[in-house]
């Protein structure tokens, strides 16, 4: 008894306030080949279930996960579009973490700090991915901030991504034996083939559907077949309310919407739909949404569209359509609107260029021409124990440089509360996707072509989409600008797994003192866990 008050003094002093929930769970990672998704693989089960159990968290709660690794290989959890606000210690990517070890356990513990919305969790080693592992997170309001629309009566969490016939471990040697990714096979819907899901609707209700693509490469466009879909929040921030026939949803990328219910089916149940975009194998995910009393399949099929001759100029202008709703509160009361970030001024500008190159007899891929090796020591490791030998900061050029592509360790120095502009540029012919470990930004404007300062002028300065996962569009760039107020060492990496899995990423450490960069505050990070996993050089 006295050892479990200590424990929830220490979690609130670190972690919140008094008014904290603490969340306990016991997670088992394990793999299972019988899974009905109709070819005899491998797939990884969370407390054997695919996908995994939902994390339903509220804003500030605490959350403690045991998770007990019964792979064969190392393990590691990461938690896509949760901000582990102060605490880059938790955040389960390898230059972050040592892994759990088969046959060990690891507890995690994270606040859902200052937080709302909808985001999910999946492995981040050995592309375990591509077995499945993951599972939906939400991050609900407390009761104090009203939701900007009314309460809906049920919630779905919806989790849609391609699918690979391949054993994750084949494709893995595939890609390090200089391959590349071949077309997926299927698309999934919570798991499961097309025609297998089914979400059941009672007629007039609303419904939020929390919808995720945890794929590996693929964007997907999502619909409902004679239902339209009001778009309320993206990753955390509410936007401004808009119906949508189809949305294009793309790696990584977290959306939520409401669905009213038919008041009559006349005698049909509907189809919901994932289908692929931007590649030429056209696969489809179907689920059903069933009405009571009508058992049967939907009468009428319903088939993806081609939105635009211009599939690329659709998806864009629908992308730049979504705002975020100034007038509304999300995680506190004050409005979204309140932090006027079209009045800061711009601390640096990163202009980060996609690329790919034939290095050491490999097909790798390249951030400002470096592309990512892993040392034996994770970054986060060797940052606390001032290890010289393992990183350089500024080995990646803060810019695109004519120079030969070159593996190394890239990280980026920054200072607490920089305010910086990223430009992603892609000059590739492929889609791209980005994402932020602990934060969110703001997408102030993408183009085509190659992206020039002029571009600035026609910045959205104003209600910008505030989000973590960005997508780049072939020839394109995009513009993000980025409050670095989340000390620690975070990943910033591509969402495709295959570019990131070759090289496609690198680490921000943000620290708080620019002459002592060793001393931290820890009203401005959370010491390093008792439970510290060590490995590499610091094992010892």
């Amino acid at each position: 008894m006295y050892t479990n008050f200590f424990f929830y003094i220490f979690t609130i002093s670190t972690f919140g306030s008094v008014h904290s929930k603490l969340l306990h769970f016991d997670w088992v990672v394990s793999v299972s080949s019988n899974v009905p998704i109709g070819d005899p693989k491998e797939v990884i089960m969370i407390n054997n279930q695919f996908p995994g159990p939902l994390l339903n968290t509220t804003t500030n709660d605490v959350v403690i996960i045991n998770v007990y690794n019964n792979l064969t290989e190392p393990f590691l959890m990461t938690w896509n579009g949760v901000q582990l606000r102060r605490n880059s210690w938790q955040d389960g990517v390898e230059g972050t973490n040592c892994p759990i070890m088969p046959g060990k356990k690891w507890t995690y513990k994270f606040q859902m700090k200052d937080q709302i919305g909808s985001f999910f969790y999946f492995p981040s080693l050995f592309f375990q991915k591509a077995a499945g592992g993951y599972g939906p997170i939400r991050i609900n309001n407390v009761e104090t901030v009203p939701l900007p629309f009314a309460r809906p009566d049920y919630e779905y969490d919806i989790l849609i991504g391609d699918w690979y016939f391949d054993e994750y471990k084949d494709l893995r040697i595939s890609l390090e034996d200089g391959c590349k990714m071949p077309f997926p096979d299927a698309i999934l819907i919570n798991g499961m083939r097309s025609n297998q899901a089914i979400f059941e609707f009672q007629p007039g209700a609303t419904y939020r559907l929390r919808i995720s693509n945890v794929g590996l490469k693929t964007t997907l466009n999502f619909k409902i077949q004679d239902h339209e879909m009001l778009l309320v929040e993206t990753e955390g921030a509410y936007t401004l309310k808009k119906y949508h026939q189809n949305l294009d949803i793309h790696v990584g990328q977290s959306y939520s919407v409401l669905v009213t219910a038919k008041n009559h089916s006349y005698g049909s149940s509907y189809h919901m739909l994932a289908s692929s975009r931007f590649i030429p194998r056209e696969l489809s995910g179907l689920a059903s949404i069933r009405y009571p009393g009508f058992d049967v399949e939907p009468l009428v099929a319903v088939y993806p569209d081609e939105p635009s001759q211009d599939k690329y100029g659709y998806s864009m202008e629908q992308a730049l359509s979504i705002r975020t709703d100034l007038l509304v509160g999300a995680a506190r009361r004050n409005p979204q609107g309140s932090y006027v970030y079209g009045s800061i001024n711009i601390s640096r500008t990163l202009i980060l260029q996609n690329g790919e190159a034939a290095l050491d007899g490999q097909n790798r891929y390249t951030v400002n021409g470096v592309s990512f090796l892993h040392p034996r020591t994770p970054l986060k490791l060797a940052d606390y124990f001032q290890l010289s030998d393992v990183f350089e900061p500024g080995f990646v050029p803060a810019a695109p440089v004519d120079d030969v592509p070159r593996l190394g360790v890239s990280v980026i120095d920054a200072n607490y509360h920089d305010f910086v502009h990223v430009v992603f540029q892609n000059p590739l012919d492929s889609l791209q996707t980005w994402h932020s470990d602990g934060y969110n930004f703001f997408v102030v404007g993408m183009g085509r072509g190659k992206w020039e300062e002029g571009k600035m002028e026609t910045y959205n300065m104003i209600d910008a989409i505030y989000r973590s996962t960005i997508q780049v569009y072939p020839y394109s760039w995009t513009a993000i600008l980025i409050k670095l107020d989340n000390q620690g060492m975070w990943n910033l990496r591509s969402q495709d797994a295959e570019k990131w899995y070759l090289g496609q990423e690198l680490y921000i450490r943000v620290k708080g003192d620019v002459n002592d960069p060793f001393k931290i505050s820890p009203r401005d990070e959370a010491p390093i866990p008792a439970n510290v996993i060590k490995c590499g050089k610091v094992a010892d």
